[in-house]
């Protein structure tokens, strides 16, 4: 499967030029079914996405959190697929924290083989190819991943802004028995999984329910920085293209951490 970079990185720089003509003015906010919140940014950057993987790959069904869901009996047997994240972080979006994401992944039988991140605030990307590795994109340069070695004095530990739930203390917890020292990182949307790949952080344990557009990009950049997402507490390889595409609980990570 040819993966063209460059032109990935113009389609989330364009997406992201779409998304900040929205950040920057006044808009409204709907909420869907599950009360989360949806934009115009949300709806144009997907449409946007969506017409440019089509385009580019029309054979490769595409899966996006702002379409509709394809029934699993049609999809169950897909070889490849797109999942799209157009806008990741929405609430961080209305609140303007700067904390959102594009996100796009491509599975190949269940498993994340590219994955392309971009912060439109931050004007940085981050992307993986299975077998090539992870690298970041700022300001031009290409950085390989990870940036960082791991502090071996103090365990960095990524929670979720809005999900720091009482399962995720208790686990911090035992890590701080194991570990001695931990740092607790709060930041929103997939930039959780780009600081891992960075080497920012050391693990990220998420107890509270993801979508599969939500991490399936950055679990591709983690993979090829030589970390892991694993499903908790199976510690399984977390899996895509299930019947239902809510995630169970997952535990991201870099090398060498022992749960």
């Amino acid at each position: 499967m040819d993966i063209n970079i460059e032109r990935f990185i113009e389609i989330v720089k364009k997406a992201s030029e779409i998304i900040l003509d929205v950040y920057e003015r006044d808009f409204d906010v709907e909420y869907k079914e599950d009360k989360s919140p949806l934009t115009v940014a949300d709806k144009r950057s997907n449409a946007f996405i969506v017409d440019a993987l089509r385009k580019l790959y029309p054979d490769i069904p595409i899966i996006s959190e702002e379409i509709s869901q394809t029934p699993y009996e049609k999809r169950r047997d897909w070889e490849y697929f797109w999942l799209v994240d157009p806008l990741d972080g929405t609430e961080e979006f209305v609140s303007k924290n700067g904390e959102f994401t594009i996100n796009i992944a491509l599975i190949h039988h269940k498993v994340p083989i590219f994955g392309i991140i971009h912060s439109p605030v931050k004007g940085v990307t981050y992307y993986g190819i299975k077998g090539k590795g992870a690298f970041m994109v700022k300001e031009g340069r290409t950085e390989k991943l990870p940036l960082f070695k791991r502090d071996p004095e103090v365990l960095r530990v990524i929670v979720s802004r809005s999900h720091y739930t009482d399962e995720t203390k208790e686990f911090v917890n035992r890590l701080r028995e194991r570990y001695g020292k931990v740092k607790i990182i709060n930041i929103g949307s997939a930039l959780k999984l780009c600081l891992l790949a960075e080497g920012s952080a050391d693990i990220y344990p998420r107890f509270a329910p993801t979508m599969e557009w939500d991490i399936a990009a950055g679990h591709a950049i983690v993979s090829e920085m030589g970390g892991e997402v694993l499903e908790y507490p199976t510690l399984k390889p977390l899996e895509y293209n299930k019947e239902n595409l809510v995630n169970p609980w997952f535990i991201a990570q870099r090398g060498g951490i022992k749960l």
